[in-house]
């Protein structure tokens, strides 16, 4: 759920589990990154969701998707590294859906950045031990 667009925090949750059992420590990494990255991969569907349904609700200036795409194009797959960071990083997911990102780039750039995140957090709670 920490990954969708709704409010949670997996960090305190993996933190919490890192101290209680310090010893499954790649187990724990391991199933934190994926239920992440599982929630990013429903806000790029979501997005994908809804790129192909909104001629159906409302019409586009074709000008405008253009020049959003254009952008997309040279910055947005990058934009995913910061997929890891709270507040934005779970919007970008499902503007990659919204912007047709190749589903293979957008699994493999998220998985990196979110697994990354989760590999830094249990070092420094190992570091603290």
């Amino acid at each position: 759920m920490a990954a969708t667009l709704f409010p949670a925090q997996s960090e305190a949750m993996l933190t919490g589990y890192l101290l209680l059992r310090p010893e499954e420590m790649a187990l724990l990494i391991a199933t934190a990154s994926t239920g992440n990255i599982l929630g990013s991969v429903l806000n790029w569907g979501l997005g994908r969701f809804f790129r192909e349904q909104a001629g159906r609700f409302f019409k586009s200036d074709s000008k405008s998707v253009t020049r959003a795409q254009a952008w997309y194009q040279r910055w947005g797959w990058w934009s995913l590294l910061a997929s890891w960071v709270p507040i934005i990083g779970d919007p970008l997911t499902l503007i990659a859906g919204l912007m047709r990102e190749p589903f293979w780039r957008f699994l493999l750039v998220v998985s990196v950045a979110k697994t990354g995140r989760y590999l830094v957090l249990a070092w420094i709670v190992k570091a603290s031990l």
